[in-house]
């Protein structure tokens, strides 16, 4: 059979076997969170590690017991969403922090996930554009689902008349300087990014408005451009990365904050909560001494992440 042929032949036999089982689907599928207000889930507590039983990096954003923002699609993340009782058709909009392996592994399976959604309108998908040899979103998107990508079978999902009835709108968004992007407004949500330093990986931090809440999303950064305080200022929840430990020197602090950093940011962004997630092998055991390091400077709650939790504001 030639290679169209079975393309389609398959993405047909997916979606009619499929279709029946996502329509089984509830509207009270959100198993860890509450059915009311704004909820950050946690798809992955940890980092690029092989041996820490966690998954990588990933968040969900639920408001009214709806997925509104996934931020990273880590590997395991698609697993953790079917869990947390995520429905694609629901969400407004995708966005990446970076776009190594350990932040975006999972996207093909999104994707290929997506044809038994039920979704109607485009997916927008926002991300870091590209510095060599980092791609940006659009060029990742194509080199994985494109016609000539690594999964070429999914390019209907690039077209006007994609297979699932949908299209994904990739779009790369600057990661130099100190703007802040504003480019999203969705139906109940807005989005806000700004550029950070991790080393030579581009990457974003984003902040998500959604109801009367706010939610700021650092990825990995080392806060070189001091700039995280001002971005996080008055959110309900700063979920901000925990790689290294207290006392960490060298090259590591140029890809990530120590718990002091974290805790003199959350101050004077004068936050309500500090979610530590990314948490590593270099971190974990050490709790005490980081959430003390934290403490010296911010008063407010702070949680160490794990895989599933979800935590309301």
């Amino acid at each position: 059979m030639p290679m169209t042929r079975y393309a389609g032949a398959l993405l047909f036999a997916v979606l009619v076997t499929t279709t029946a089982a996502s329509r089984a689907q509830t509207a009270d599928a959100t198993p860890f969170c509450g059915d009311e207000g704004v909820w950050i889930q946690i798809l992955g507590a940890g980092g690029p590690e092989l041996d820490d039983t966690q998954g990588g990096p990933g968040y969900l954003v639920f408001a009214d017991n709806a997925a509104r923002v996934l931020v990273d699609t880590a590997p395991g993340a698609s697993v953790a969403f079917d869990k947390a009782g995520g429905r694609l058709a629901d969400l407004e909009a995708v966005v990446f922090t970076q776009l190594t392996a350990h932040h975006s592994g999972d996207f093909p399976a999104f994707v290929e996930g997506a044809l038994s959604a039920g979704r109607d309108r485009d997916l927008p998908v926002f991300g870091p554009d590209g510095a060599e040899p980092f791609p940006g979103t659009r060029a990742l998107v194509d080199r994985l689902i494109g016609a000539r990508g690594a999964y070429a079978y999914l390019a209907g999902f690039l077209s006007t008349d994609a297979p699932a009835g949908f299209r994904i709108a990739a779009r790369d968004v600057p990661t130099l300087g100190r703007g802040v992007w504003t480019g999203f407004h969705g139906a109940t949500t807005r989005l806000a990014a700004v550029p950070v330093h991790h080393g030579p990986i581009p990457a974003l931090a984003w902040r998500v408005h959604i109801g009367d809440k706010t939610i700021v999303f650092t990825g990995d950064f080392s806060n070189r451009s001091d700039q995280m305080a001002e971005f996080a200022a008055g959110a309900d929840a700063l979920v901000i990365h925990h790689a290294v430990p207290e006392g960490t020197r060298g090259e590591p602090t140029d890809l990530h904050v120590t718990p002091s950093q974290i805790g003199r940011i959350a101050a004077r962004a004068d936050v309500r909560m500090v979610i530590l997630g990314h948490r590593t092998n270099r971190t974990r055991g050490f709790e005490s001494i980081s959430r003390g390091a934290i403490a010296e400077h911010y008063e407010g709650a702070v949680i160490f992440a794990n895989d599933l939790e979800c935590w309301g504001l």
